[in-house]
């Protein structure tokens, strides 16, 4: 009995000398006390919470080095290794977890479409059911602050930039051809289908140095990740027909979309201003293929159009009108992988290709262009840690031009050039808190055809005011080439540049979003020449300037109101150029110093429909009166337009869809044409630019077929 006492004693004496008692103090940045936080001995049981004073105690019977894990949520996880003896009166400050879902995020000048964007003001949807966006996500975009509208073009202009200045990108790479061509009057579509593209970046400036080669604004389009299902999409509309398929394999999936388009039954219908001797017609196909890889995907895309049609317009110095033919085929190519190639490292690279290829008659003119270019680039990001990350990486850019002329009068001409450009660009992301986060970066350029090297900081610090709401501001210096239509003719010549400062505020709340932005833009070696029109005859040199001043108000709510959602866009612009044949600097006829879009959304149970409603106003656009004095001396009247659409489902995958532009019929001006010559009085004649037609009436039929056969249309208009 005394030996088992004795045993027993000393047994109890060893383990209360072999135990060790964990204390410490777990406080925030700013030395506050955090409650709640989790502390323990990786890979133990051992450990304990931290109570109202941030205070935790455990005893432990771990002995020699151990690591010490403190974790709380929306803070970084601690570890601290060292003998566990010393782990004593320690004092632990957590940091802020930069990767939680309340950090701050660089947004100034920046818009994203995405389910799973912070920044989120449009969703892939809004792009085919705003009423006046007619399936087409650049007239979706339209609806933005910071853009213009120029009916008769049709193109995207921001923040008074000419539509060159807008680049857009499928997949990171590069597009080059984006629009279907038209004739003058005539708004353009973008060439490719909504469907196919789930992720919509719009830059209205100072956006990242890994893009250039964009005075104004770029708009990155991602296509579809990994679709969810099999099925196939019918659609017989007013103007056409369109027709997808998806399939699905274990790790890989093929999307296909095919579609055509012919006006001539709608034109019978409809008869518009133009003379039309054959309709706008064209048929189109895309195609995405995608394969999964352990660590990364592969993505090929392509698509290829081919349109045509002949028309006489109107024209005030030919009685007869000007007849005008078009023929275009447009064949593009993207390939792309992104993938890990370690914890630490993701690698991309992408390749696209664009063949273009358009014959053009005028009057007695027979023009021909062909375009080739190609786009490669490859990068790489290392995540040193939650704080910071960097890329870096290079791109090569090459356009092949060729123009043939043919006339009666003059001999055969044949001009181009070959336009390419290296590109090495590095950038990082800091976030020195949840609070607060830093973009800087840099982009090199060399133009082969200038022999020009160009370099190009940009800069973006954004910081978070509220839980709710954070600013930002932005920096950033930009490179162009001019366009074909002055590089068919001058290549003696330097990139166009230009200079942006942003300042964004931005208030996100529960189904609400509010942003403000001001900016200011300062351009020059703008391209000036000195006839009416750039031709073999001008001279051309770097000497234009300008300025773009503005703000950009929007506000979107889809929670006031059950079953509604709104949102409002308005634009202040103020511009000036002195470039082309400018004799002073004035406001160019693409700017509108008020823009207004109101964009509603409503859910009607008991009518299983979707009722929508876009208005838009735009302030009068500037002109050149020859009977007065001055360059650019008088304005348009204001543009006003609005339109409705109705999505009726007729059963669970079954959707009549039917909209109107303009339904008020507003009597829109595009702009004057006044005579070459004046009449006996010395007058100038003039005729009134109106739109081909006032109103545009649309209605489909779209049925989707599909594995789980409870797919809701809504989702696909």
């Amino acid at each position: 009995m005394k030996q088992s006492l004795l045993i027993l004693f000393f047994f109890t004496i060893a383990s209360s000398i072999s135990q060790t008692t964990v204390i410490g103090r777990v406080i925030d940045t700013k030395n506050n006390p955090i409650e709640g936080a989790n502390v323990y001995l990786e890979g133990t049981y051992d450990g304990s919470m931290t109570d109202e004073n941030g205070m935790f105690s455990f005893i432990t019977d771990e002995s020699g080095t151990q690591i010490l894990k403190v974790s709380f949520i929306s803070y970084e996880t601690f570890l601290i290794s060292k003998d566990v003896s010393e782990f004593n009166n320690l004092q632990i400050k957590l940091r802020d977890d930069v990767n939680a879902l309340d950090t701050v995020v660089i947004s100034a000048g920046t818009f994203s479409a995405g389910d799973n964007s912070k920044i989120s003001v449009l969703k892939p949807l809004d792009v085919v059911t705003t009423a006046s966006a007619l399936g087409d996500f650049v007239g979706a975009l339209q609806t933005l602050p910071g853009t213009t509208t120029v009916a008769e073009d049709g193109r995207l202009f921001v923040r008074g930039g000419e539509a060159e200045e807008t680049q857009i990108f499928i997949d990171g790479i590069r597009v080059f051809t984006p629009y279907v061509p038209t004739t003058s009057n005539t708004p353009t579509r973008g060439r490719y289908s909504p469907f196919l593209f789930d992720g919509i970046t719009f830059s209205t400036g100072g956006y990242s140095a890994e893009f250039g080669q964009a005075l104004s604004s770029i708009l990155l389009l991602n296509t579809i990740e990994e679709p969810d299902q099999e099925k196939t999409d019918i659609g017989i509309m007013s103007i056409g027909a369109v027709l997808g398929h998806t399939e699905k394999w274990d790790s890989s999936s093929l999307s296909v979309n095919g579609s055509f388009i012919s006006l001539a039954p709608y034109i019978a219908l409809f008869p518009d201003r133009n003379d039309w001797i054959e309709p706008f017609q064209g048929g189109s196909g895309e195609a995405v293929f995608r394969k999964k890889f352990d660590s990364g995907m592969l993505k090929l895309y392509s698509a290829f159009e081919m349109s045509s049609f002949e028309l006489i317009q109107e024209d005030i110095d030919f009685s007869e009108g000007i007849h005008y033919k078009l023929n275009n085929k447009n064949l593009y190519f993207n390939g792309s992988y992104k993938g890990m190639l370690s914890h630490d490292w993701t690698v991309f690279g992408g390749l696209s290709y664009t063949y273009n290829k358009s014959k053009v008659e005028l009057i007695e003119d027979d023009i021909k262009d062909s375009e080739n270019s190609y786009h490669a680039k490859f990068k790489l990001k290392h995540h040193f840690n939650s704080r910071f990350k960097l890329n870096f990486g290079a791109e090569y850019f090459a356009t092949n031009f060729n123009e043939d002329y043919n006339n009666s009068f003059i001999n055969d001409l044949s001009y181009g050039f070959k336009n390419n450009i290296t590109a090495a660009f590095s950038e990082a992301d800091i976030f020195f808190s949840k609070n607060i986060a830093l973009k800087a970066g840099l982009r090199l350029e060399y133009s082969e055809l200038f022999d020009e090297l160009t370099l190009s900081p940009r800069l973006s610090l954004a910081y978070k005011t509220s839980a709710k709401s954070q600013v930002s501001l932005a920096y950033g210096n930009f490179y162009q080439n001019p366009n074909n239509n002055i590089l068919k003719f001058e290549q003696n010549l330097n990139a166009q540049n230009t200079t942006h400062y942003i300042l964004n505020y931005q208030l996100n709340n529960d189904g609400q979003i509010f942003r403000a932005e001001a900016y200011y833009k300062n351009y020059n070696d703008l391209i000036k020449y000195d006839t009416e029109y750039a031709s073999f005859a001008s001279n051309y040199n770097n000497s234009g300037s300008a300025y773009v001043t503005g703000i950009d108000l929007f506000w979107r709510d889809n929670k006031s109101i059950k079953n509604l959602d709104y949102w409002v866009s308005y634009s202040f612009l103020d511009s000036e150029r002195e470039y082309q044949n400018y004799p002073i600097q004035a406001t160019p006829n693409f700017v509108n110093t008020h823009n207004l879009s109101v964009v509603t959304k409503y859910w009607i149970e008991n009518w299983k429909s979707q009722v929508g409603m876009s208005y838009s106003f735009a302030s009068g656009r500037t002109y050149t009166n020859p009977n007065e004095t001055g360059f650019l001396n008088q304005k348009t009247k204001s543009y006003n337009s609005m339109s409705l659409n109705w999505a009726y489902l007729i059963s669970q995958q079954k959707i009549l869809y039917l909209s109107v532009n303009n339904v008020l019929g507003i009597k829109n001006i595009n702009g004057y044409q006044y005579a070459d010559v004046p009449d006996s009085n010395g007058n100038y004649a003039r005729r009134t630019l109106r739109p081909a037609a006032d109103q545009l009436f649309f209605v489909g039929f779209f049925w989707t077929i599909s594995e789980k056969g409870t797919d809701n249309q809504l989702d696909n208009l």
